[in-house]
């Protein structure tokens, strides 16, 4: 059974039986229900949507189904095509649309897809919105329109270009010192999109194309490893750019919203540290609170107090994060799994803003990439998981925890987070696989592991006595 509904949107495997797997039917059955909210929340009397995808294999299938039940509905579609999902985001205000649809299932292998859910400010819609999308669905009583009623659909392709020139417009992004540095840079984009999106970013911050390796780049779906931008599914770039020629490695996911480097040695900067960074740059040049989410690591709140600056954190997913950065005032934030959020452009995890944010920062800071990277906190993270079958009860097995380590300090606002002195350990369910997930940092990997490990051995001691 993957099929998975949660404030990232509907997600699951291609194929399969209907309602345990996204076929067909749940795709039209979950754009349906979409379609149903936005309509009643939209003022205008005519209701426009964007919708745009990855380059996965079956992202022109999904997109087809979309396009065909949203004009079944009575609504307008823009349709961006092979895009990313920050793209979509901004071309929704852009248009002045009361929502869009990204077909995307982000990090997840080839073999998933999903309908991320925007509202009419290109955000992800509220869990509240999420809840009823879910009740509408199972109603199964949805009308849809007459002949003369149906929706219109229109191809825009030029979305990703005007998405880079507001990039190029922001007055954190200096474009010509990263032209003067004549950077050298080597990119996975893991067969996707932003196999296109970020030779373009690039080549128009001034990067002369002949310096520009591209790995993967061509947005067939067929990914050559595994799509999550970690350190163990980034060693061929890492391999390439050991060699020394080159100034900086570029990864990003399918659809554009997470972000990592490997440094010129060939060392990876850390998806962690993309945000830490890149925080760096911005609060030096702008104060103002930072946000991050509960499993992110603590060197960002290291690095706001630096500046003399506050630090926030949140629930996990993309919009809790924005929830708690427009709640404090945040000017940047994001998540430790590379997604940056800069609210001066759009409030969404935008790898391409973080590129052009980083490569900014490289060029005034006049040293290597790898140098930068020592100037920060070294912690790390330890990154584990439970697989949630049906037989668990998280909601008890969570409380066990809590009572097992009640004379720490706990924060329950997502999952069960347990803060040691020098460490932390992280427990909630995933918003995108049907998995427990555990996060666990400190001072070393050896000691970040070894608390993780320990934090599985107590959960599957308590998952023994149940069963």
């Amino acid at each position: 059974m993957s099929l998975i509904k949660s404030i990232s949107g509907i997600r699951g495997t291609i194929g399969g039986i209907a309602g345990e797997n996204l076929t067909p039917v749940d795709i039209v059955k979950f754009t349906s229900a979409f379609a149903v909210i936005i309509k009643k929340q939209s003022q205008t009397p005519k209701t426009k949507l964007v919708i745009g995808r990855d380059a996965r294999v079956s992202g022109k299938m999904v997109s087809d189904l979309v396009s065909a039940t949203l004009t079944a509905m009575g609504i307008d579609i823009i349709d961006l095509g092979l895009s990313t999902t920050p793209t979509v985001e901004m071309a929704v205000v852009m248009e002045n649309a009361q929502g869009g649809i990204i077909i995307s299932a982000s990090h997840n292998p080839a073999e998933w897809n999903a309908l991320k859910l925007l509202n009419y400010k290109g955000e992800f819609i509220s869990a509240q919105d999420g809840e009823e999308l879910l009740s509408i669905a199972e109603k199964d009583d949805i009308v849809y329109q007459k002949v003369m009623s149906l929706g219109t659909y229109t191809q825009d392709d030029s979305y990703l270009e005007k998405h880079i020139d507001a990039i190029l417009a922001l007055d954190l992004v200096d474009v010509e010192a990263i032209k003067s540095k004549n950077f050298r840079i080597a990119i996975d984009a893991v067969n996707s999109t932003g196999g296109i999106a970020v030779p373009l970013l690039l080549e128009k911050l001034g990067i002369n194309p002949t310096k520009i390796e591209k790995l993967y780049c061509e947005p067939n779906g067929n990914f050559p490893h595994n799509p999550e931008p970690l350190p163990e599914n980034i060693r061929e770039i890492k391999k390439l750019i050991q060699n020394g020629q080159f100034d900086l490695g570029i990864i990003v996911d399918p659809d554009v919203d997470r972000l990592a480097f490997v440094s010129e040695d060939g060392r990876a900067f850390g998806e962690e540290y993309t945000l830490v960074a890149i925080a760096d740059y911005v609060l030096g040049k702008k104060k103002g609170p930072a946000v991050s989410n509960l499993s992110s690591t603590r060197a960002l709140k290291d690095i706001a107090q630096r500046h003399g600056c506050t630090y926030e954190a949140s629930a996990v997913g993309e919009v809790n994060v924005v929830e708690k950065m427009k709640e404090v005032g945040a000017v940047i934030g994001g998540e430790g799994n590379g997604g940056i959020i800069l609210p001066e452009l759009h409030y969404g995890r935008d790898a391409l803003v973080g590129i052009a944010l980083f490569l900014s920062y490289l060029a005034n800071y006049g040293k290597s990439s790898g140098i930068l990277r020592a100037t920060y906190p070294s912690y790390h993270i330890a990154k584990n998981k439970i697989s949630l079958t049906q037989d668990i009860d998280l909601d008890l097995l969570l409380e066990q925890m809590k009572s097992k380590y009640a004379k720490h300090e706990i924060n329950t606002i997502d999952g069960v987070k347990i803060e040691f002195e020098d460490s932390w350990v992280h427990l909630r369910k995933s918003n995108t696989e049907p998995i427990i997930r555990i996060y666990s940092e400190a001072d070393s990997q050896q000691v970040a592991q070894h608390l993780g490990n320990k934090i599985i051995q107590d959960m599957n001691d308590f998952i023994s006595e149940k069963v």
